[in-house]
C-alpha cells in the first residue's frame, strides 16, 4: 500500500474490546492483538496518520455491570480503565511493530499514560505517532462511541473506520435473519430514524452536525482495514454518511 492510493491522510480507527477476544469469550487473545497490529503498521508506514480507540467490553463492560444493580456512574468508570488495559495492550504490540506509540488517557494516571492533550496528539500524529486514546471521553454516561466520534474531530480526522464483527450495516441481525440485507451507504438520518446498531445516537449525532462519515466493516478479514482506507469499503463494508441510503 503507498499514501497516493489513499483518499485519507489522518484516520481514527475504532475497534470493540470484543475484537481483541479473538474466538476467546474474555481477555485479549495476543495472536489477535498481533494481526492487528501488524495491519496498522502497514498503514503507519504508508505514511497514514493513524489514531485508535479501543472499546473495554472484553473486560468489563458499564451498562451491563448498571443492569446487574451497580451504580451507574460507577460502572462505567471501571469500563474506562478496562478500555486503559486493552490500550496498553495495543501500545506494546505496535511497539514490538517498529512504531512509535503514545497512550493518552482522558483520566490521569502519569505513571502509564499522558494526559489526553489536543494539541500534543495532533503533534505526535504529525510526527509519524500512533496515538491510542484511552478511558473514553472521561465521563460516565458516555460510550467509547461518543469518545471515537469527539477525538476524531477534535484532531481533524477525515473518517472513522469502526472494525466490528459484521461485516457492515444490516436491515436486521444477519445471524438470526437469513433475509437481513447489509447496506452499501448510509444517511445519518437513516441511522437515528431506523435505529441501527451502527454507533449510539449521540456519536451518530456528533458525526452529522461536522459530516463526519464512518466506514464499518468486519475486522475479522485480514487486508480490511487497508481496503478501507484506500476506499474499497463499498464492496464489503459500509459508509455512513452518504448522500442517499444504498442496499449492497
Amino acid at each position: 500500500m503507498s499514501e497516493s492510493t489513499s483518499p485519507y491522510k489522518r484516520i481514527l480507527l475504532k475497534l470493540s474490546g470484543e475484537a481483541l477476544m479473538g474466538e476467546g469469550k474474555y481477555g485479549i487473545h495476543p495472536p489477535t492483538l498481533t494481526r492487528i497490529a501488524e495491519e496498522i503498521a502497514e498503514l503507519s508506514q504508508a505514511g497514514i496518520e493513524l489514531a485508535v480507540v479501543i472499546g473495554g467490553g472484553n473486560i468489563f463492560r458499564g451498562v451491563a455491570g448498571a443492569t446487574e444493580g451497580m451504580d451507574r456512574a460507577s460502572a462505567d468508570y471501571m469500563g474506562m480503565l478496562a478500555t486503559c488495559i486493552n490500550s496498553m495492550a495495543m501500545q506494546d504490540a505496535l511497539e514490538k511493530q517498529g512504531l512509535k506509540t503514545r497512550v493518552q488517557s482522558a483520566i490521569k494516571m502519569e505513571q502509564i499514560a499522558e494526559p489526553y492533550i489536543r494539541r500534543r496528539a495532533v503533534r505526535h500524529l504529525e510526527k509519524g505517532r500512533v496515538v491510542i486514546f484511552a478511558a473514553g471521553t472521561g465521563n460516565p454516561y458516555f460510550t467509547t462511541d461518543t469518545a471515537a466520534s469527539l477525538r476524531a474531530m477534535e484532531i481533524n480526522a477525515q473518517v472513522i473506520l469502526k472494525a466490528t464483527k459484521v461485516d457492515g450495516v444490516y436491515n436486521a441481525d444477519p445471524k438470526k435473519d437469513p433475509t437481513a440485507r447489509r447496506y452499501r451507504t448510509l444517511t445519518y438520518m437513516d441511522v437515528l430514524k431506523q435505529n441501527l446498531n451502527v454507533m449510539d445516537s449521540t456519536a451518530i449525532s456528533l458525526c452529522m452536525d461536522n459530516k463526519l462519515p464512518i466506514i464499518v466493516f468486519d475486522l475479522g478479514t485480514r487486508g480490511n482495514i487497508q481496503r478501507a482506507v484506500m476506499g474499497q469499503q463499498g464492496e464489503f463494508g459500509t459508509v455512513v454518511g452518504a448522500a442517499e441510503t444504498v442496499w449492497a
